[in-house]
Formats: structure tokens, sequence, C-alpha cells
């Protein structure tokens, strides 16, 4: 098996979020000239063309996990929350408990429709001005519409800042020593998911930086968003300084082996935050769909988002039927899966019947030949973002 095919035909980053676009027509990001000349495989993604390696899905997974690697996240979505109001709009928009985040924090939270239904998941940044919201690219139309309705008749301002900025993540063991030295910042004692701003207090769409202990790789990280004018100069600093530069690729296998869910395949409209075992996220009241999301928890969820990890030879897909060992009553579907780097072995992600437990004996039907896996609750890997 080759480690590129093996590590991303699992869960294809692409899928959910290439709507369509012609290559001519996809945006490019302000790295774009340093990614080609790396040789890197170019890919659309949820409207842009982005990175998906630099020539190894696997070495550029391990370099994460053992020193430190630099994404490109600059497809992210980048929405800017001011005024007197910003809080209830921010409560309103998003599931956390956004009044008790202080400044100087961020937290994960979802967007959700009328319904109940995952609109998007996301991370909000509570700055001295305000918030900084950070959609998924294929979805920051729809979370903009969602926060701008939540602003309507508020004393609160809404800016999509997504044509002024970069986002440059640096993830892994060796990430504190890059950012100090490729960036020319100390992120000092931050703890996870503690962020700063850069710079000048106030934001200015021109000016506008900001430092965050966060990321979607298990490992200690740093994320750092910065006028779009001066990511290469940080990008090539970052590279200097040892990060090994990582694609879209890779980022799906690091996210996978903690469990992380990918929003249009994990989670989406038609999966509530119960059963995809986010109801930690949905804190807050007053937001928007909470009284769907509060119905839903007075039932018995019929499937939760449970892992697989295999104990037979084979690797599972996404959209593969899984099955009791031995059994021909389907009790569950994949929705990730991939051949993880660091175990090496098979891994994913399914919504399973309400009544499979973790330890069970399972099968996922891999190509018409039962592979045997075990429910596990992720994460599949030992690491951790906070230490």
């Amino acid at each position: 098996m080759t480690d590129a095919t093996d590590a991303t035909d699992a869960t294809d980053p692409t899928d959910p979020t290439a709507n369509g676009q012609p290559p001519s027509r996809l945006r490019r990001s302000p790295l774009d000239d340093r990614h080609r000349a790396l040789g890197a495989t170019m890919t659309a993604f949820g409207g842009w063309d982005m990175p998906l390696d630099y020539g190894s899905v696997v070495a550029e997974h391990r370099a994460v996990r053992s020193t430190a690697g630099v994404f490109d996240l600059s497809h992210l979505g980048t929405l800017r929350v001011t005024g007197p109001q910003a809080t209830e709009v921010i409560a309103r928009a998003f599931t956390n408990d956004v009044r008790r985040l202080p400044v100087g924090r961020a937290q994960y939270s979802l967007c959700l429709d009328d319904d109940g239904g995952i609109l998007d998941d996301l991370l909000v940044y509570h700055l001295p001005w305000g918030y900084l919201v950070v959609p998924n690219a294929a979805n920051a139309a729809a979370v903009l519409e969602s926060v701008r309705a939540a602003a309507a008749g508020r004393d609160a301002q809404v800016v999509d800042v997504k044509e002024a900025l970069a986002c440059l993540a640096v993830q892994g063991p060796r990430s504190l020593d890059v950012v100090r030295s490729g960036a020319g910042v100390d992120p000092g004692d931050l703890d996870y998911l503690d962020c700063q701003v850069l710079g000048q207090p106030v934001p200015d769409a021109n000016d506008l930086a900001v430092l965050a202990r966060s990321g979607y790789t298990g490992e200690r990280g740093y994320e750092l968003f910065v006028p779009a004018g001066q990511a290469p100069r940080l990008w090539d600093r970052l590279v200097a300084a040892g990060a090994v530069p990582v694609g879209l690729g890779a980022r799906d296998t690091l996210r996978l082996e903690m469990g992380y869910p990918l929003h249009g395949a994990d989670i989406y409209l038609d999966a509530s935050p119960v059963e995809a075992r986010l109801g930690w996220a949905c804190r807050g009241s007053g937001f928007r769909g909470e009284q769907a999301y509060r119905r839903h928890t007075a039932d018995s969820a019929a499937r939760r988002l449970l892992g697989l990890r295999a104990t037979g030879r084979g690797i599972p897909r996404a959209g593969q039927i899984v099955f009791r060992a031995g059994g021909q009553q389907p009790v569950g579907e994949t929705t990730s899966g991939t051949f993880s780097p660091t175990l090496g072995l098979g891994i994913a992600l399914a919504y399973m019947d309400s009544e499979i437990a973790e330890g069970d004996a399972l099968e996922v039907d891999v190509r018409g030949r039962r592979v045997a896996v075990v429910a596990a609750r992720p994460p599949f890997v030992d690491a951790d973002p906070r230490a």
C-alpha cells in the first residue's frame, strides 16, 4: 500500500466541499505560490484550491505527531463581531455558553438550524474588542447569514474579514519553539484555547492579528491569524524554523485519530448534537434551534456516533455498513474511515444503533469482505492538545 493513497481516500477531504467549481473559479490562498513551489498536490476544498499533500500524507502526519507541522488554513471563514451587544449575538447564533467565556479564551460551539440540525461546528475567540468567529470553509456563508440574523435589531456589527486575513497553524510537540523562532512572538504560558491580540488592540481589517493555542490535530499547537499580505513571509519563517508543510490529507488523518468530527461527513444537518455526542457544546440558552435540541434530548436517540478500531486486516471507509460479529442485521454505517499512521491499522467513526457499546465486537463490510472491528470511544491515540 502506498502511504499517500491509503491515508487520503478513506475520508476524502475534498468530498463535501468542492462546490462543483472548475479550477479556474476556485479561490486561492495568499500562500498559493508557496504551495506550488513545493510541488503540492492541489485539490478543490470549500470553493478553494488548497494543498492536499506535498508528496506523502503519512510523512506529514508523522511530522506533526513527532516534531511540528505548519498548515495553511486560510480557507477557513473569519467573521468579526463587535459592539455593545456582540455577546448577545453570539449567544443567539451558537450553542455554547458564551456568556461565561472570558476575554482571552476560545470555545468550541455549534451553529444549528431551526430544526436543531448542525449547520457547522466552529471556534469562537473572545478578544478585547469583541469576537472572532472561525467557521468551516464550506459553511462560512451559512454561518454568516445566521450571525447576521442574530444581530438584527441589536447594537452589534458583523463583518466578514476573510479577504483581509490568512490563518497558519503550527502543530506538534515542537510548535512552541517554532512559533517563538519563526513568528517572532512568545506564546508564554498560553493554555489550551487561550488567545490574544497581536499588535493593535483595536480591530482593523488591515492590521488584525491574533495568536491562539488551538488546532484540530490533538497535539500542542498554535493558530496565527494575520493580515493576508504578511502570510507568505510568515510561512517562510515558520518553515525555516523547522515546521514541515502539511496538507489537508494529513489534517484529516490527524483529526480522525482524535475522533474529531468533520462537518459534511460525521456531522451534518440531519444529525443532532445528541446523536453526534456533542451535547457538551450546547450549554448556552436562547440559541437558534434550542427548542428542537431540547426536544431531542428528552427522547432516546436511536443512534450515536462511535469509534471503530480494526482488529482484522483492512481499512474501513466512509459509507460502509456495520454489523455485529457474525450478524446479518446492519447496526450502523461509517461516516469517516482511514488508515491510522500512528497505530498502523484502520479506524473509523460511525453512527451506531444506541445499544452498541464500547468493546462490542463488530464487522464492517469493506467492498464485500467483512473486516473485524471493535467499538471504541475516541481518541484512538495518546495525544492531548492541553499538554
